[in-house]
This record gives C-alpha cells, sequence and structure tokens, in this order.
C-alpha cells in the first residue's frame, strides 16, 4: 500500500497557504489536547487514523502520523526525515549523539555501542547477571505478600543492567535513576512545548564526571570502555552524550516495557491463565505488550523537503512525529487492536523499537530483562494479581507506563 492509498487520507491535493489553513483542513488534528495524548489516547488516535491518518495537530507543533505505512515511510527514509535537528529533543539535552544524528556520522556514534549489545554476546555477558539481579529482587518481595512492581523491581532491574553495562560500579543506583528521570522529565517537557528545567542539566553534569571517572577507571567488558576505545573514533564528548542515551533508552523504556507487561497479563485473567499454563507463551505476550502499550510512544523527525505524506502536503522543516501507539493499533495489520492476545501471529511486526537506521540495538536485552523478571514474578509468588485498591494505568505523553503498579500475591 502506498501513501496515496491510506484509508481516509484526503483526496486531491493540499492547500499551499499559510500553516493556520492546516487547522480547517484537520479539524480532529487541531482539536487535540496534550491532556488526551497524555492520559486515554487510544479513541483520539482511532479517530484520527481513520480520517485524518496524517493530521496537523497545532498542540504538538508539527504532524502526527497514526498509520502504520506512512509511520514505516517516515522511520525508513532518513533521506526525507531526518532527526538531525536543532529542535531535536535529546540534542537539546546532551547535544548530537546517535538519537539526533543521521548518515555516515550516526553510524559513528552508534556502532561502538552497537556492537556488544547483538544477541549473542547479550546473551553471553547479560543473562547470568539478569537472572540474579531477578532472583535478588523478587526474592527480597516475596514474604510480603504485596508490592509495588515498577519501583520494587522493574527500575531497579533496569537500572542495574544499564549501570553494570556502561561499568559505572562507584555509582548507586538511586543516583542513576535520578539521572534519568531528570532527563525523561526535560524530553517530557521539551516534546510538550516546554523547556527543559534546570535539574537536568544539573543530572547531565554529574552523569559526565562519572562517564569520564568510568573511561578512566576502564572496566574490562563494559561499553564505555569499548566505546571509548581510540579505533572507536569518538571523543570523551561523544562517548558521554551516546552513554546518556543509552542510559535514557535503556531504564525508562526497560522499566515501562516490564511494567506495561505486567499491567496487561494480570489485568486480564484469560490471557494469564493461558501464559501460566504454557508458559512457552511468555515470549509471545511480551511482544503483544509492546505491540498494545510501547512504552516510548512517539518518535521525532523533521521533514527535509516539501514532500506528500499520506495526503498531507509536508513541508521542509515540519516536525513530523510519529504515533507508535498509533501505528501499532493499526487495524490493517492487526484486527481487533485493541485486544490483547498473546496468541496474536503477527504481534511482533510491531514498531515499538522504531524502524529504519534508528531501531533500537538494545531490543535483545529489553525482551531478556522482561522475560526473566515476568518468568520469576509468575512462578515464585502465587496468586500475583493487581491490588484492587490501588488502580493504576499507564500515562504520559512520550514514555508510557503506570505510574505504580501495586499487587498482590499469595504468601
Amino acid at each position: 500500500m502506498t501513501s496515496d492509498d491510506l484509508p481516509g487520507a484526503p483526496a486531491g491535493p493540499l492547500p499551499h497557504g499559510p500553516r493556520a489553513d492546516l487547522t480547517a483542513r484537520y479539524p480532529l488534528g487541531s482539536s487535540a489536547t496534550v491532556a488526551e495524548l497524555q492520559d486515554d489516547p487510544y479513541a483520539l488516535l482511532a479517530r484520527l487514523r481513520g480520517s485524518e491518518p496524517v493530521s496537523w495537530l497545532p498542540a504538538l507543533g508539527g504532524w502526527l502520523v497514526t498509520s502504520r505505512p506512512p509511520a514505516l515511510r517516515v522511520m525508513r527514509d532518513a533521506a526525507a526525515f531526518t532527526v538531525d535537528d536543532p529542535r531535536f529533543s535529546t540534542a537539546q539535552l546532551v547535544g548530537p549523539s546517535m538519537l539526533s544524528l543521521d548518515g555516515p556520522v550516526h553510524t559513528r556514534h552508534r556502532d561502538p555501542f552497537a556492537r556488544p549489545f547483538r544477541p549473542a554476546r547479550t546473551r553471553e555477558r547479560f543473562a547470568a547477571f539478569v537472572r540474579d539481579e531477578v532472583d535478588r529482587l523478587v526474592g527480597g518481595l516475596a514474604p510480603a505478600g504485596r508490592g509495588e512492581l515498577r519501583g520494587d523491581l522493574a527500575g531497579p532491574l533496569a537500572v542495574a543492567v544499564v549501570a553494570e553495562a556502561l561499568g559505572l560500579d562507584g555509582v548507586d543506583a538511586a543516583t542513576v535513576r535520578s539521572w534519568y528521570g531528570a532527563f525523561v522529565e526535560a524530553v517530557s517537557a521539551i516534546t510538550a512545548g516546554g523547556s527543559a528545567p534546570e535539574r537536568s542539566s544539573q543530572a547531565y553534569a554529574l552523569l559526565r564526571d562519572a562517564v569520564a571517572g568510568a573511561i578512566r577507571d576502564g572496566a574490562p567488558g563494559s561499553v564505555l570502555t569499548e566505546a571509548a576505545h581510540p579505533e572507536a573514533g569518538l571523543d570523551t564528548a561523544e562517548v558521554v552524550a551516546n552513554a546518556a542515551i543509552l542510559m535514557f533508552g535503556g531504564i525508562d523504556t526497560t522499566e515501562g516495557m516490564i511494567a506495561n507487561l505486567a499491567w496487561h497479563l494480570l489485568g486480564d485473567p484469560a490471557q494469564l491463565r493461558l501464559v501460566l499454563d504454557e508458559p512457552g507463551l511468555l515470549p509471545a505476550a511480551i511482544e503483544e505488550s509492546l505491540r498494545l502499550e510501547p512504552s516510548a510512544s512517539v518518535v521525532d523527525r523533521y521533514a527535509t523537503r516539501d514532500t506528500d505524506l499520506g495526503g498531507a502536503a509536508v513541508r521542509a522543516g515540519d516536525l513530523v512525529r510519529v504515533s507508535i501507539t498509533g501505528a501499532n493499533r493499526d487495524p490493517a495489520a492487526f484486527p481487533d487492536p485493541g485486544r490483547f492476545d498473546v496468541r496474536r501471529a503477527n504481534a511482533g511486526e510491531h514498531l515499538a523499537f522504531a524502524h529504519g537506521p534508528h531501531f533500537c540495538f538494545g531490543a535483545h536485552l529489553a525482551r531478556l530483562e522482561a522475560r526473566t523478571a515476568l518468568g520469576a514474578l509468575l512462578e515464585r509468588l502465587p496468586g500475583l494479581r493487581l491490588d484492587p485498591s490501588r488502580p493504576s494505568a499507564p500515562h504520559g505523553l512520550v514514555f508510557r507506563k503506570p505510574p505504580h503498579l501495586h499487587v498482590l500475591w499469595d504468601v
């Protein structure tokens, strides 16, 4: 299907007048609010996908893509839709990095960090560490009969794995969490049209000092040691910027991935029973949870030239924001898209790890963490269930996860 064949795409060319004209052309997008997208965006995204699959949203200052085919086109075509723009949120925080560069310079920044996360090396380097951390965390929870899975398991696990990968042995987990919390807050503020809070700059300065120390210490096997090797071709400032991106992606999105998976499974007793009866379905449940509620819900690109995208006249310089959540619920690809189905045959075709040159190279490690964590929870905490007195649900504009996830189990 080409961009001109999208269901609901406006017929004929769009006007080339002032941008104010777009509010009449895209009434659904023009009336959308940031609050809707943060709180419960699914109905809005479905309406947009049905009649304005590439829509103009003044609340976001650009276009929002909610249909799968144009989403794939935007993420695949870095020549037409780039991250290399000074408005890109993470570039405002840490400077140029693998996340905000394209072409050969992107490859130069990415490859030294990506090599340690290839599937075989991921298993060899991290499987035992993840298993030991999960055993420790779940073992600490087990006697209580109640807990909060995001703060007591998902977050600490993600922090420990990233600190281990980077060789930040001398930095305590609370400090690492405070750093990435400041980065998440800043990116969310920039995405919503605001500015980064001062504490994000302070956090980055502390991270820079810690990374510089880790590089000096040269912990064997750490990602930083490999990336800082002269043959990698990165200077210290570039290593620091990319370490911040790895921390940013490796902690918050993995924490959200684990929390969302637990929320989906425990919130659907029938699907939970399928996984309990057939543990081999857990990997499929992970993919279906990633499809239904990706922890990173949008990605940003900037148009490098005037182009037609799904019937929308995108101009050079326009912000083009892909709703991963919207594309993952496109009924043309995923029938009955709002249903959590661990037996969905094509759940793995989701876009939760993005697509194209910026596909997340930490996907294998994130899946390993989620599979190990949920497997241990279901095996070691009998009767695991959501606490009905403290409900929660995923929330957030860019990073979506439950603010808390209180659970009970039998002891």
